[in-house]
């Protein structure tokens, strides 16, 4: 009945399917936890009523439950709280559950507030019955986990790899065989091969077959005809990193590329841009106001170093920065890397940069949309890590500009800054862009910010 734990090959044929159906166990299971939220619902809500008008049971708390209850159903089951991926992911189940009692609770107060039911209301036990209610499901999970994995095993899904000679398929918790050893060949004019894949594939959740290409057409004709979730592994479609597959009228296309974030990620992004961005303006002005004046009357020149930088999707934009070196000097492409003793800096400029007041300009790339607070630092076009130029160390280099960059990075708060002496310096500094981009949410923003400040002052400035 369990799921296997490690990967295991199976080497003798069988008249009987490999593994057990799973789909019942995870309908009954479905139902259970459905039953524990309601319950849990009821509990809440109850106990709610007893600490705020000490009744047992509240009619106040069992009416808002029961006006509750139907939208937090219906909801659940359209955010997947009752799914495949529920029973995989402890961390997607509880996401999915706290989004589906947020919405719930939304509407509700909506409904209420449209239907002006406020005075048959209790705000402070529909609050409570929330809360409590939350808590128990959230508890509810890590019990189910917990069942999960003692009775069941680690994965709730049955998966198969079928080995026909292509790539190596690594994947835990999944059943083996292979091909050759059980005469899984020539489907068409066998019926007894097909008999064979047909009893080894029953139950099985997912079905995955290596192959040579030359064998891909037969496969996925055989898979088709099983009626089961199959797929076939492509090198080749790997090394392109395709992401999905678009089937128009006359011709059937690869999706090898998109945004690492979609439209309500970038419109929470830039909203928390302005949000910084604005009233940083304001309140830095009269900082901004002296270190112009102080970068003006030390040497001549423009208050405003303009620096050619690479931006989203690897095109160019003007980056502001205060002049902190002098005019005739300055490096417009970026090919010599500030050093400590750098003697092209001036004595306010050495200040500027020991404190990062010589990047707050970037502000007024923010405002325009070329830079956001937080993301991948601009680099200049001639950037180089020893003697090699940033892209030439590493061609992943160029993976860096999908978002757009920032004022402040994560590779900046590990102490990834300054000079890139040697090669190792990027190849930090990339590594943790890269996974920046790939795990981009808003909360690590505002962590960032915050990191930040204590590193406003470093000494990697020079």
């Amino acid at each position: 009945m369990n799921a296997p734990t490690n990967n295991f090959t199976i080497g003798l044929k069988s008249p009987r399917p490999l593994a057990p159906s799973f789909e019942r166990r995870r309908l009954q299971i479905y139902l259970l936890l459905m039953v524990g939220d309601i319950g849990s619902l009821l509990i809440g809500f109850v106990l709610a009523g007893l600490a705020y008008f000490g009744d047992l049971p509240s009619s106040m708390a069992l009416f808002e439950m029961q006006l509750f209850l139907p939208l937090y159903l219906t909801l659940a089951f359209y955010q997947r709280v009752y799914s495949i991926e529920a029973l995989e992911s402890r961390n997607f189940a509880i996401r999915r559950l706290i989004l589906s009692m947020a919405l719930s609770a939304a509407l509700l107060v909506f409904v209420v507030f449209y239907t002006k039911s406020a005075e048959d209301f209790s705000r402070a036990v529909y609050a409570l019955g929330l809360v409590f209610s939350l808590m128990l499901m959230i508890a509810l999970r890590f019990c189910m986990f917990s069942f999960l994995h003692r009775f069941i095993g680690p994965t709730a899904l049955n998966v198969l790899v079928i080995d026909d000679g292509g790539p190596a398929v690594k994947l835990d918790h999944a059943y083996r065989l292979n091909a050759e050893e059980h005469q899984l060949h020539d489907f068409k004019q066998n019926p007894g091969a097909l008999d064979r894949l047909g009893r080894y594939v029953a139950n099985m959740d997912r079905v995955i077959v290596s192959c040579p290409l030359a064998q891909r057409e037969e496969w996925s004709f055989v898979l088709r005809a099983a009626g089961i979730n199959g797929e076939l592994v492509s090198e080749s479609l790997h090394e392109l990193g395709a992401i999905g597959l678009h089937r128009e009228q006359h011709f059937t296309s690869l999706a090898i590329a998109a945004g690492p974030l979609d439209l309500r990620a970038r419109i929470l992004k830039r909203l928390f841009d302005l949000a910084i961005a604005i009233p940083a303006l304001i309140c830095l002005s009269p900082l901004m106001i002296i270190a112009a004046l102080a970068v003006k009357l030390e040497s001549e020149g423009p208050v405003f170093f303009v620096q050619r930088r690479l931006g989203r999707g690897n095109r160019f934009f003007p980056m502001f920065k205060f002049r902190s070196m002098r005019a005739a000097e300055s490096d417009a492409d970026g090919t010599r890397s500030a050093a400590k003793d750098d003697d092209r800096i001036t004595r306010v400029g050495r200040i500027l940069r020991k404190t990062s007041v010589d990047e707050l300009p970037q502000l007024l790339n923010v405002l325009r949309g070329d830079m956001s607070i937080v993301g991948p630092r601009p680099h200049a076009l001639g950037s180089q890590a020893g003697t090699k130029l940033f892209w030439e160390v590493d061609v992943a280099y160029w993976h860096r500009h999908s978002l757009k960059p920032g004022l402040t990075g994560l590779a900046q708060v590990r102490g990834f800054r300054g000079a890139t002496d040697r090669e190792r310096d990027l190849q930090d500094r990339l590594q943790s862009d890269l996974e920046y981009i790939a795990n981009w949410n808003l909360p690590g923003d505002i962590l960032i910010l915050f990191r930040t400040l204590a590193v406003v002052v470093h000494d990697r400035a020079f």
